[in-house]
């Protein structure tokens, strides 16, 4: 199962130019030792030479390959490339000069599972021998060291334990930046934590070194993104992105408006409906009921001062007309019988004799 499942996942990797390797055990190449051909792209340590002008190279006498290459001065070769990064197959093309008719590199005939020899850097603990040499976890890979050959999983512990309390170097190797570069640590029993360098290692087929990435990622206080900034600033030089660009007015306006649609107070947008005549009374509307007077046609949005004196119009219609008629001129009604003046309660006087009718 494991076994077609790996064979289906090589197919997807594979393409045109590149393709997986197989890697058998007794396979070997010319290791590339040095390499001081600078148009020539090719990596000491990593790469292996398995072919050249489309034949596989089976023997590793070196005389045989450098005939090849002297009888093909003053043109073009291709190398078939073995690379431990991925553990892929490349094809190179090289320009063999005339005089001398050589290709500037180092090479020594290898088996190609000498680069499975490396150690991969899972965990760092802090304050460790490994923290103070700037070890990095999942991104860097041990493949060596100057002082002597490391080979199988125990090689490397046992180079560690004979420079305690030592400086060590190391080869280093990350795949995330591409980049090798030499590492100086000094292992050490009271650095406070357990184990030599305070760091955890990988070793076998699951922790070969990967293809690097075709970008790399960002360094520690770096942005992936900028964002734009809503304000009158200009923006960052080299960014490529303006002001302008982001907050440009739309040119094009709605053809409807919603009821969802708000305005700002006193501001004025043309209305869908048409405006009423001029110097003609406005239309009636005929979807309202009769009795009800008809409205003329407003703006749909009023300002403030024109919302607050069309309610207060609202509220004197509601109100009515005064009922106060002192105003017209009549009479007022006299008093009522026990009212409150003083002479309606005063009793009646009888009327004199003489003023009385004797008819």
């Amino acid at each position: 199962m494991f076994g077609a499942l790996n064979r289906f996942i090589s197919r997807l990797d594979s393409d045109s130019q590149t393709h997986q390797s197989k890697t058998p055990r007794d396979a070997a190449g010319f290791h590339v030792l040095k390499n001081t051909n600078q148009e020539l792209a090719i990596e000491p340590w990593f790469d292996f030479i398995v072919g050249i002008n489309g034949r596989t190279i089976d023997n590793p006498d070196d005389n045989l390959f450098a005939t090849e290459v002297r009888n093909c001065a003053g043109s073009t070769i291709s190398l078939g490339i073995y690379s431990a990064k991925g553990q892929r197959i490349r094809e190179v093309y090289a320009s063999i000069p005339v005089d001398p008719p050589a290709l500037g590199l180092s090479l020594h005939w290898t088996p190609l599972t000498a680069t499975e020899d490396v150690w991969h850097i899972l965990d760092v603990s802090p304050n460790s021998p490994a923290d103070l040499a700037g070890l990095l976890p999942y991104g860097d890979y041990v493949i060596g060291s100057p002082e002597g050959t490391v080979k199988g999983e125990s090689g490397l512990v046992e180079l560690i334990e004979e420079f305690v309390d030592r400086p060590l170097r190391l080869y280093v190797y990350n795949h995330e930046y591409d980049v090798l570069r030499p590492v100086t640590i000094t292992p050490s029993r009271s650095w406070g934590g357990s184990g030599l360098l305070g760091c955890v290692l990988g070793f076998g087929a699951l922790h070969r070194i990967p293809a690097p990435l075709n970008e790399p990622p960002n360094a520690p206080g770096e942005t992936m993104f900028e964002a734009a900034r809503p304000s009158n600033e200009d923006g960052r030089p080299g960014s490529g992105i303006s002001e302008k660009k982001l907050f440009s007015p739309s040119t094009t306006a709605p053809s409807e408006y919603s009821s969802n649609f708000l305005v700002p107070a006193n501001t004025q947008y043309k209305s869908p409906s048409p405006p009423p005549p001029l110097g003609g009374a406005a239309p009636q509307n005929t979807h309202h009921k009769s009795g009800r007077k008809a409205r003329a046609p407003q703006n749909a949005v009023l300002s403030m001062d024109d919302y607050f004196n069309e309610g207060e119009a609202k509220s004197k219609e509601m109100d009515g007309p005064s009922t106060s008629r002192a105003s017209d001129g009549a009479v007022p009604p006299p008093p009522k019988a026990g009212g409150g003046n003083n002479a309606s309660r005063t009793s009646p006087q009888p009327i004199p004799d003489e003023a009385q009718d004797t008819t």
